[in-house]
């Protein structure tokens, strides 16, 4: 599955990830930020935790741990991360998701 050049054509993310490993292309708001992320390379993310998220695996795998429960998720899974929880997760190459933050500034937007 390939994403659309329209949502490509979105500002990327100023994550702390090499670009060779995942690529981000997101729409932000004052209310939130909404990512569609694009992982080129197998990634592991460490445990963090943040204001509440919540995701779905569009094509992929993630081994997510959520809350200390570990679940494996493919195309289709949904997750719902509560604000403060500690999560992170192993990310096999060719993952793509689309992440919804409650934060609108969780990542800067690329170049601003």
């Amino acid at each position: 599955m390939d994403l659309p050049d329209f949502i490509k054509s979105f500002p990327a993310l100023d994550v702390p990830f090499p670009e060779d490993v995942v690529s981000s292309y997101a729409v932000q708001s004052d209310r939130g930020l909404v990512v569609f992320f694009d992982f080129k390379k197998d990634m592991v993310l460490p445990p963090h935790s943040h204001l509440a998220q919540w995701g779905t695996v569009l094509s992929g795998e993630i081994e997510f741990t959520i809350g200390g429960e570990t679940r494996t998720m493919g195309p289709g899974a949904i997750y719902d991360i509560p604000a403060n929880v500690e999560h992170g997760a192993v990310i096999k190459a060719g993952t793509k998701v689309i992440d919804v933050f409650e934060e609108p500034f969780r990542y800067p937007l690329r170049g601003k």
